[in-house]
């Protein structure tokens, strides 16, 4: 069951697009005259013939020539939105990403012309937003140009001597957090917790606490992927896309072990609903500005104060950098103090 949709363009360029039935997917491919062929497979037809018509606009021409993608007057932005649309979407965190170069194409270095753009540009983005944002997120920001550029150099074939983003310098990464939970934090923590009426969400937040786990790996987890005979769990879906079996603690088999089984998934609740509620026990808890993602730090802290290897911890955590692993340790100063004192008093360490 194949239907073929043509669209004409103002300036007489015909797009087309063709819906096929493979299967249960219905394929989606749209052709357009100077630009690679687009495809992509959905549950629906609704769902397709929907980006059969946003494909549509893509190519709509602008009315100011300076912004119409094309020769030398593609623009930055005209580079960043093709890149939303064939590369960040298919990222597993295309969201934020796709919030962040929306920011990106608020910025005036968007309206410059891919021809006329320098390292230059460039470094005045880099200096402008230094003073508007942390170190970070410049980098992040620059690291998206960067790709988004040697993607068009190489693959769309967009005229460029070279990448204007390989002569920069790019600012220093920031200091990694330091928050750990005191002793008195974490009795104040587990007393909201223990207060919350969704016991879902207080399972998350213990869970993240004990294994490191990431809040979107956490709320990926199926039950069929857990095993508490074993004391692991197998995750799929992880930031880096490689899987990984995480051991638990004995801490996390209990808690899993009184979560009830509704259907495939461990927990159902959203990402944003755990990260509203961990903003009002966190307030509450006189936690200051302690992060969800701040609980992964404090996870794998206690892996290395348990006495566990790098690889042991790096199993565990998902991380094939030790550099930055070593970004998410925090070790209490005071508390390999004491450990100092007993090995001296046991004698391991001589005075």
């Amino acid at each position: 069951m194949n239907s073929l949709s043509r669209f004409v363009t103002s300036d007489g360029s015909r797009i087309m697009a063709t819906i096929r039935k493979r299967g249960r997917s219905w394929q989606v491919q749209v052709r357009h005259v100077g630009f690679p062929t687009r495809s992509k497979s959905f549950a629906s037809k609704a769902a397709a013939v929907a980006w059969a018509q946003a494909r549509e606009r893509d190519y709509v021409p602008i009315e100011d020539h300076a912004e119409r993608p094309g020769g030398d007057s593609l623009t930055v932005a005209g580079l960043l939105q093709r890149y939303q649309t064939e590369v960040t979407a298919l990222k597993r965190g295309y969201a934020s990403e796709n919030c962040r170069i929306n920011n990106m194409l608020g910025h005036p270095i968007a309206t410059v012309s891919v021809s006329n753009i320098s390292s230059r540009h460039f470094a005045e983005y880099r200096n402008s937003r230094l003073k508007k944002v942390g170190a970070d997120t410049v980098r992040r920001e620059l690291t998206i140009f960067r790709h988004c550029f040697e993607i068009a150099r190489k693959e769309w074939e967009v005229t460029m001597s070279k990448n204007p983003l390989h002569d920069i310098r790019f600012p220093a990464p920031g200091l990694p957090r330091e928050e750990r939970l005191s002793v008195v934090g974490t009795a104040d923590l587990y007393r909201e917790i223990e207060a919350l009426r969704n016991k879902v969400i207080a399972s998350v937040i213990v869970l993240a606490i004990e294994t490191g786990m990431r809040r979107g790996e956490l709320l990926s987890l199926r039950w069929k992927d857990v095993d508490l005979e074993k004391g692991t769990v197998r995750l799929l879906q992880t930031k880096n896309g490689r899987p990984r079996t995480v051991p638990l603690t004995p801490r996390a088999i209990e808690e899993l072990s009184r979560i009830e089984k509704i259907g495939d998934s461990v927990f159902h609740v959203s990402s944003n609903a755990v990260h509203l509620c961990w903003n009002r026990i966190r307030v509450r808890a006189g936690l200051g500005g302690l992060r969800f993602h701040d609980l992964r730090h404090e996870a794998i802290s206690r892996f290395f104060e348990l006495g566990l290897s790098i690889p042991e911890v790096a199993l565990i955590s998902g991380h094939r950098d030790t550099k930055m692993l070593m970004r998410y340790t925090h070790i209490r100063p005071e508390d390999l103090s004491r450990k100092l004192s007993q090995l001296v008093g046991t004698g391991v360490i001589l005075r």
